[in-house]
Parts: structure tokens; C-alpha cells; sequence
């Protein structure tokens, strides 16, 4: 019976564990340059991949925003903003989530993404070669 209750334990401790440490939730931006929330974005698993999209901005009072992505070139052009998926196709590789895309709505660009859990905060990298830029994302209760 202890080997049992013992056995429970540990793997109860490692669920939590695993929970823990989970990319799905929702998760505020902060902008890398002005270091100030910019949207609330969900990010979910579906058949195995992993994808983002915005389900709130926060727009600045200089800020005239149109709503829709007008910048964008792919299917995403013209669509509204709010609710779009921005992250594509990201495939799990032990600590990191990467292979997929992230869109950046403001220029309408589409860049190579990798995605991973650094002290509970969600390291966010869009990257074309060798040129990258990464985003500090934090948990949204």
C-alpha cells in the first residue's frame, strides 16, 4: 500500500509539474521597445501543434487603430486584428516549441518562430536567418 500511495504521489507531483510548465493559457505581450502591455494573446494545441491568436489590444491614446490587418500579405489581409491567429504550426522539441510562425500584425510580416518557458514567463522569438527578436510574454490570469 505505500509503494502505491508513494507511486501516486510522484506522479501526481510530475502532473503539476508538466501543467506547470505549459505554453496553453493566455499570456500578455509587452512590447520589447516601449516595454508596455500590447494585446492578450491565447495560445492553444490543436492535433498536435501548438497556435496564438490575439483575443484583446490595448491601444495607446495616439494610437488611431483601424481594427483589421491592412499590412498583412497572406489570407490575413484585410481581416480584423482582434482574434486573428498570429502564431502557425509550432511543433513541441522537449523544452521548446518551434517550426511554426508568428505574424506581426503592425508591419504584416511573417517570421520563423520558436517559443519557450524561461521562469515562468514566455520567451517569444520571431527570426528571419539570423536576425531575430525576442519578446518577453507574461502569464494572463
Amino acid at each position: 500500500m505505500k509503494k502505491i500511495a508513494t507511486s501516486f504521489f510522484i506522479t501526481l507531483i510530475f502532473s503539476l509539474t508538466v501543467s506547470a510548465q505549459s505554453i496553453v493559457g493566455k499570456w500578455k505581450t509587452i512590447d520589447d521597445e516601449t516595454n508596455k502591455e500590447r494585446s492578450i494573446v491565447e495560445v492553444y494545441e490543436e492535433k498536435g501543434k501548438y497556435y496564438g491568436k490575439i483575443i484583446k489590444i490595448f491601444y495607446r491614446p495616439d494610437e488611431k487603430p483601424s481594427g483589421v490587418c491592412d499590412k498583412c500579405t497572406d489570407d490575413r489581409k484585410g481581416k480584423v486584428i482582434e482574434g486573428m491567429q498570429i502564431i502557425r504550426g509550432l511543433e513541441k522539441d522537449d523544452d521548446e516549441f518551434k517550426n511554426g510562425t508568428i505574424l506581426d500584425p503592425k508591419n504584416g510580416k511573417v517570421y520563423d518562430c520558436k517559443i519557450w518557458l524561461e521562469d515562468g514567463l514566455l520567451k517569444v522569438r520571431g527570426y528571419i536567418a539570423f536576425l531575430y527578436r525576442t519578446q518577453t510574454w507574461k502569464k494572463h490570469e
